[in-house]
């Protein structure tokens, strides 16, 4: 079970369908939108880049990102 720490940004590392925490925390911060994402909320990430995004839009621009500067 995670518990959270108020207002703390976990580390993880990000896995296949899952992440494991690395240091425990209530949130993390989206890789390009900067935005507070909560644990519980976290759906998008990146494995190859192990950084989170707040949704869908935020994690197709990373990839585009990546593959334009890459």
């Amino acid at each position: 079970m995670l518990m959270p720490n108020p207002d703390r940004i976990a580390r993880l590392h990000y896995m296949a369908y899952s992440f494991r925490v690395l240091q425990a925390g209530d949130h993390v911060l989206c890789a390009v939108t900067g935005q507070k994402i909560a644990l519980e909320d976290l759906r998008y990430w990146s494995i190859a880049r192990q950084e989170p995004y707040a949704d869908a839009n935020a994690s197709v621009q990373a990839e585009l990102r990546a593959t334009r500067f890459g």
